[in-house]
């Protein structure tokens, strides 16, 4: 394992043993990469500190336990992956729905490029760590919490400008979340993104329903109201 890793961090810069945070960065780098690749309970510490090329005791320094380095790749690593590919792109967009799209475009274009499937960061560690410990569970869920929070607030925001005036935004939030996580966990099993556009697809082919029955409500709703005027004009109930 420890060359695969060491693969995959060559060309990374390197650090100086005598830089505190480059060390810890340098060990932050391989944990995520192990996690990822072979799973937190696969990685032994001793592999970690071969591949990072750091002493025990330099790891036990800024990792005291192998957990400790669990939780900190989530909090740093995972959750600033959620936040890079998923909450700012969504805040930046025009509407949610062109930040939703754009992102599941942007993945599935990047995982074919690449030619393989790692899945979602966070995916990969809520699957094996969410009943191993309530700790890495509550680390685990505050990230799901936080990127469903942006989706269901970038709703809000649209509604204050006009448009979907339909969509609960909690309800709508947990779909996309739920779709994108099981997209991505079927595209790393067949080790194909087409997942990802079928499901983004289903969302647009919903949406585009969704308007198309509040443009018939209003239409009906419009059409009642001019008849109980007519009605009223000619003095019939």
């Amino acid at each position: 394992m420890s060359a695969e890793i060491a693969g995959r961090l060559k060309g990374r810069p390197s650090k100086r043993t005598n830089d505190p945070e480059g060390l810890r960065n340098k060990v932050l780098d391989v944990a995520e990469v192990a996690f990822q690749a072979r799973g937190y309970h696969a990685s032994s510490l001793g592999d970690l500190m071969a591949a990072a090329g750091v002493s025990g005791g330099a790891l036990h320094h800024h990792f005291p336990t192998k957990k400790a380095l669990a939780l900190a790749v989530i909090e740093e690593r995972v959750a600033a992956a959620v936040e890079e590919t998923w909450i700012a792109p969504v805040k930046a967009a025009a509407s949610v729905r062109e930040g939703v799209r754009a992102v599941f475009e942007a993945v599935a274009a990047e995982l074919e490029q690449q030619g393989f499937v790692r899945g979602c960061p966070l995916n990969n560690l809520a699957h094996e760590l969410s009943l191993a410990d309530p700790e890495f569970r509550t680390a685990l869920a505050g990230i799901f919490s936080g990127w469903r929070q942006a989706i269901a607030d970038k709703i809000r925001a649209d509604q204050q400008a006009g448009r979907e005036q339909g969509t609960d935004p909690q309800r709508f939030a947990a779909l996309v979340v739920a779709t994108y996580s099981g997209a991505m966990s079927m595209a790393k099993t067949a080790q194909d993104a087409g997942p990802l556009r079928d499901c983004l697809a289903a969302l647009e082919w919903d949406a585009s329903q969704a308007e198309s029955s509040q443009g018939e409500s209003s239409q009906g709703e419009t059409g009642a109201r001019r008849r109980r005027r007519v009605l009223r004009r000619y003095g019939t109930s």
